[in-house]
């Protein structure tokens, strides 16, 4: 009896069947994340991303330190609930602390230009391009900020 009590303190997972279930896979983000967005600044128009595209403020697409490269998001504005989907394509620096940075087209979408940040909510659609997503381009209308 003691030589079991001892390899189940020693063993449990292979004498005692006693093994944790791991129900979320440490690498995979959470379907809805709560945050803080910002957008790129202008000196970033015409440089490659993480990804190896180049960078435009006209595209909708975003930065993320917590969601995976190309993995296409809806981001909400809180303040006002305009949404728009983007596709993460870049990452910001390490120490940036905010959720998403977006490009200018999508800031503009989210209606937070003039403001620089807002919270946000994001909803991780998948690899998969949604059937809403936006175009690559954003038409530029005139007053649009």
């Amino acid at each position: 009896m003691k030589a079991k009590v001892l390899a189940c303190l020693l063993l449990p997972v292979a004498v005692c069947g006693q093994a944790k279930k791991h129900h979320h896979k440490p690498n995979k983000p959470d379907s809805v994340q709560y945050g803080v967005a910002s957008y790129y600044a202008d000196k970033f128009e015409g440089r490659k991303t993480y990804t190896d595209e180049i960078f435009s403020q006209e595209k909708f697409t975003a930065a993320s330190n917590t969601l995976p490269m190309h993995t296409w998001v809806r981001v909400t504005n809180l303040r006002n609930h305009l949404s728009v989907v983007v596709r993460i394509n870049d990452k910001m620096h390490p120490r940036n602390r905010r959720l998403i940075d977006l490009s200018r087209a999508a800031a503009t979408r989210l209606g937070y230009r003039g403001r620089g940040l807002t919270r946000v909510k994001i909803d991780v659609l998948g690899k998969k391009r949604p059937p809403d997503a936006e175009e690559e381009m954003a038409v530029r209308q005139p007053g649009q900020d």
